[in-house]
């Protein structure tokens, strides 16, 4: 893909672990302001498993049933896709590139295999994993959030193992110990990345014309 102004964001974690509580709060840190330069928003996957209370299709995710995201995958839609649970999720390519070339920042909510994916396809891409502090903490989130069964609970702690074994392969890791601190990590890495040369070039070129001109 080529070079775009806006930047590809990866938030990996085992379930619990908060990186969807800190995109949202780095969300709201960084409001749209009508512009696009520095304007950020989160990727909205598609998804086979039924929607939970509260969530709505289209904002939350795009629920589809089972036939439609196959044939979908036939068709190349999806810059990864992976099996959790018995259900697909995907993340489309279309949509991705529309907002990157428009200068705002995306990012994906997804695990370490859709990471691998993405970051084959797109070197340039941002991978950031987000580590509890323990597997006690960890087991008092999933707990505490009353979304899951006792049985469900411990299977998303055996898988939370088998994810954080992969925490190597992210190019950032953070650790969601004490939330404003993680959210202030977050935060640098999205303000470091923004700075390359690369994306100042593009953000400033008319300026750096004028300054070499004669």
């Amino acid at each position: 893909m080529p070079q775009t102004l806006g930047n590809l964001f990866i938030l990996a974690a085992p379930s619990g672990a908060g990186k969807s509580s800190l995109i949202k709060a780095l969300l709201e840190k960084h409001p749209a302001t009508g512009e696009h330069d520095n304007a950020m928003q989160v990727s909205v996957s598609h998804t086979t498993r039924a929607a939970r209370p509260g969530e709505v299709d289209g904002m939350h995710y795009h629920f589809v049933d089972r036939a439609e995201f196959e044939s979908l995958i036939e068709q190349g839609a999806f810059f990864e896709h992976a099996e959790v649970f018995g259900n697909y999720y995907g993340t489309s390519k279309i949509i991705i590139e529309q907002t990157l070339r428009q200068g705002i920042d995306v990012f994906l909510d997804i695990d370490w295999q859709g990471a691998r994916q993405v970051k084959a396809q797109i070197p340039d891409t941002a991978t950031i994993f987000v580590a509890p502090p323990s597997k006690d903490e960890l087991k008092r989130r999933l707990t505490e959030r009353g979304q899951d069964s006792v049985e469900v609970i411990e299977q998303r702690m055996i898988k939370a193992v088998s994810e954080i074994s992969h925490y190597h392969e992210f190019d950032f890791v953070v650790v969601n110990d004490n939330f404003a601190a993680a959210l202030a990590e977050l935060d640098a890495i999205v303000t470091t990345r923004r700075l390359r040369k690369e994306k100042q070039i593009i953000r400033h070129q008319q300026l750096f014309d004028n300054l070499l001109g004669s």
